[in-house]
Parts: structure tokens; C-alpha cells; sequence
């Protein structure tokens, strides 16, 4: 208990320094761009992969279970969108991108702390933190909205594809079940998870790699660390912010 409230007061004094003390605009303005492209566009491929793939597996899947006449066939594209906007595209995508990012994230900024590079930083006047993790941070959180839409309609559009080339079920009725009872609020719902877990996948890992100290082998470690819990934090904030946005 005792370490984890160490490690949570030193993970809050990081951020508050992040955002307390940031440096000219000038000088964040071209690192904001490069990171949206590393963070982000970098991470387009397989987040449209993943997402095509298990929007067909969701129809394939929900197709098999309903073995009731009493059951419409439109229920299969209702069900295929309302998993994909609720939970698969904001939370699964978060954790794929939190072990490929937040890995990334925790390596580069703990070789830089081993290395003495962030040492150097401050000896020359510049708040490191606030210049090495500020952009990671407002870089996801203003790239990860629209990877989780482009998610979504990728997702739904491979549920599409398996109704257009088999017989699970016809294109009127995955369409149809797909546009039945759309709450655009549950849009909204992803797209605020999406910030939020955006900011849980780059702040952890970067406090680890930030605190990393030793050798490589501790910045692995410290980058292990960032990905599991990242994650963790990114299903607890799922189920808190579930229960008070949609309880």
C-alpha cells in the first residue's frame, strides 16, 4: 500500500509539473505534429486490420448464437454495431495501442533518463518533463478520437463484407439493424473514453520511463511496467466511467 501511494504521489507531482511549466509554443509545435504521425497515423494499419477482422468475427459469432425463429435478422448488424461503438473500438483499441505505444513511450523516455540525456535537460534550464511528455500526451489525446471512429466504421464495414459475400445474413437486414435505435450519445460515450484512455496510455508509461534507472535491462522492465499497468488503469477507468455515464 505504502509503495503504491509513493508511486501515485510521484506519478501526480509528474503531471503537475508536465502542465504546470511548458515551454514556448514554437518549440511544441513541430514535436506535437511528429508525434501525432508516430502516435497516431504510425498505428492506423493495424488498428483498421484488427478492427475489420473483428467486425466480421462479431457477425460470424452473433449469427451462430441465434438459433430462435423468434429472434430478427436484424439483429445481428444491432448487435455488430453496438459492440463495436460501446466497447471494442474505445477499449480494445486503447489496450492494443497501450502495448504498442506505451512500450514505445516508456523505451525512448527511459533511454533517455539512463543515458543522461534528461540530466542534460535541466542542467540547460528546460522542464523535461513538461518537453518530453507534454506532446505524447495532447498528441494521442487529439489523434485517438478519430482512430476510434475510423475503428468503427471499419469494424461495421467488415460485418458489412460478411453479408455481402455469404448468406449469414442479407445486406437489407444488417443495414437496417445497423441504422435500428441509433443513439448518437453512445458515440459520445466513445469518444470521451478515447480521450481518456489516451491520456492513461502515454502518462504511465512515460512516468515509468521517466523514473527508469539502471541499465537497458531496467528500461525494459520500466516499459513492461507501463504496458500492464496502463492497462489495468485503462479497464478500471472503463468500468468507472461506464457506471457513470450510462448507469
Amino acid at each position: 500500500m505504502a509503495s503504491f501511494l509513493y508511486h501515485l504521489g510521484r506519478y501526480a507531482l509528474l503531471i503537475w509539473r508536465v502542465f504546470s511549466k511548458p515551454e514556448k509554443v514554437s518549440i511544441y509545435r513541430k514535436r506535437l505534429f511528429d508525434e501525432m504521425v508516430t502516435l497516431g497515423l504510425d498505428s492506423l494499419g493495424i488498428i483498421m486490420i484488427i478492427s475489420l477482422f473483428m467486425g466480421a468475427v462479431i457477425t460470424i459469432q452473433t449469427s451462430a448464437n441465434i438459433d430462435s425463429a423468434l429472434i430478427p435478422a436484424y439483429t445481428i448488424g444491432f448487435t455488430a454495431r453496438q459492440s463495436t461503438i460501446l466497447e471494442f473500438s474505445p477499449t480494445i483499441m486503447a489496450l492494443i495501442l497501450a502495448g504498442k505505444i506505451g512500450s514505445n513511450i516508456a523505451s525512448e523516455i527511459g533511454l533517455m533518463r539512463v543515458t543522461e540525456q534528461i540530466d542534460a535537460l535541466e542542467i540547460m534550464g528546460v522542464n523535461s518533463g513538461s518537453y518530453l511528455i507534454l506532446p505524447k500526451i495532447l498528441a494521442a489525446v487529439v489523434i485517438n478520437p478519430f482512430l476510434v471512429v475510423i475503428s468503427m466504421f471499419v469494424s461495421i464495414g467488415g460485418g458489412y463484407m460478411i453479408a455481402q459475400f455469404t448468406d449469414i445474413v442479407s445486406v437489407p437486414d444488417y443495414v437496417y439493424g445497423i441504422q435500428f435505435d441509433f443513439r448518437p450519445f453512445h458515440v459520445n460515450y466513445a469518444l470521451i473514453k478515447s480521450v481518456i484512455f489516451a491520456f492513461i496510455f502515454t502518462s504511465i508509461p512515460a512516468y515509468q520511463g521517466y523514473y527508469a534507472s539502471g541499465s537497458a535491462l531496467e528500461v525494459g522492465k520500466a516499459s513492461t511496467r507501463g504496458v500492464v499497468f496502463s492497462s489495468i488503469v485503462i479497464l478500471i477507468a472503463n468500468y468507472v466511467i461506464t457506471q457513470l455515464v450510462l448507469i
